[in-house]
């Protein structure tokens, strides 16, 4: 549709473009378009350009914005999303309905739309599901580069916990052994691999630790990313068997005082690993040590324990003290960066 636009080269483009802006005369429902030799800057009242500027008829294209959830309930929903996966929380089944609906109908790439139906139970850390809309749990999500295939239905896993695992992320030197005691399906353990670290990371969901091989592989770090299904505490300090793509081989204790960086991504039951922590660090080793305390104190219970595990063989040094999030009222997910220098 021919509408109005201000033609101007395209090296003076933004200029001109702020300076409609300022007086409010750029036409929002219109894209600015360019070709080889100008740019198309739509307007709204052309009698009000001034007469320095050349205002011609183009066929600018309507701009087309998108639709969000928001812009069909009246409401902003609360909803999380897990590659085509929509993820709500709502006790209310018509209102989860009304959610799911409108995903579907926004311009969000959707496939499925759950609701959480329980919360996460169990040694597994897996949760049950309302499948609101679509047919499959599975899904691939992207992460700060990385790409993590995983199945809700089977497996933990928490993108709301994506701007932690890149803090942790960027301390990682190459060369450096990191142990991931609670691994899941990689999100931490790949990208410390894609860093250059030598990675062994544990499980007992038997299912995240097949979803953990297949997505070293996707990424590309296969051969730095030993992954172990069974209780870590048995790898330490007894016998396991590590599923490797070069086969499936015997592991008995050989990662003790292995360790220069080791995640204890488990925060209800982190302190009841902290001997095994200890077992697996080397010389000179950190521990990010994750927790759910409440408010008024929300880093001593863990400091202590850590202390009361690791000292005298240790010099403890807390490096970081850092709240993660809110997890319920008056409670908070915290983490303490810990390192351990053997004495």
């Amino acid at each position: 549709m021919a509408v109005p636009c201000v033609r101007v080269p395209v090296e003076d483009g933004e200029a001109t473009r702020q300076r409609l802006a300022d007086a409010d005369l750029v036409d929002a429902d219109y894209a600015i378009t360019g070709d080889d030799d100008a740019l198309y800057i739509p307007v709204t009242a052309p009698e009000s350009v001034s007469d320095d500027l050349d205002v011609v008829e183009f066929d600018a294209p309507e701009r087309r914005t998108q639709t969000t959830p928001a812009d069909i309930l009246g409401f902003d929903p609360s909803y999380e999303r897990l590659g085509d996966i929509v993820v709500v929380d709502e006790d209310d089944d018509e209102r989860a309905r009304d959610i799911a609906d409108a995903v579907v109908d926004s311009d969000i790439p959707v496939e499925t739309v759950l609701n959480r139906a329980s919360k996460i139970k169990g040694e597994q850390r897996v949760r049950d599901w309302d499948v609101l809309v679509g047919d499959s749990t599975e899904t691939v999500h992207r992460e700060y580069g990385h790409e993590f295939a995983l199945d809700l239905d089977a497996v933990y896993f928490s993108p709301r916990l994506a701007t932690e695992r890149h803090r942790v992320i960027e301390q990682v030197s190459p060369g450096e052994h990191a142990f991931d005691m609670f691994a899941g399906v990689g999100p931490y353990a790949v990208p410390m691999a894609s860093a250059g670290a030598e990675v062994v990371a544990t499980d007992v969901n038997e299912t995240a630790i097949e979803y953990l091989h297949e997505n070293a592989r996707r990424n590309g770090v296969g051969d730095r990313v030993t992954a172990i299904a069974g209780d870590v505490r048995d790898v330490v300090s007894g016998s396991s068997r590590a599923d490797r793509s070069d086969g499936v081989r015997e592991v008995t204790g050989e990662y003790e005082d292995w360790a220069d960086r080791v995640v204890m991504n488990l925060p209800h039951t982190a302190g009841e690993f902290l001997d095994t922590a200890v077992a697996l660090a080397g010389d000179d080793c950190v521990l990010h040590y994750y927790d759910i305390q409440h408010e008024d104190g929300r880093f001593e219970a863990g400091e202590t324990a850590i202390r009361a595990a690791a000292e005298p063989e240790y010099d403890v040094a807390v490096e970081t003290r850092h709240t993660v999030r809110s997890y319920a009222p008056h409670e908070f997910n915290v983490v303490l960066d810990v390192r351990l220098t053997r004495r």
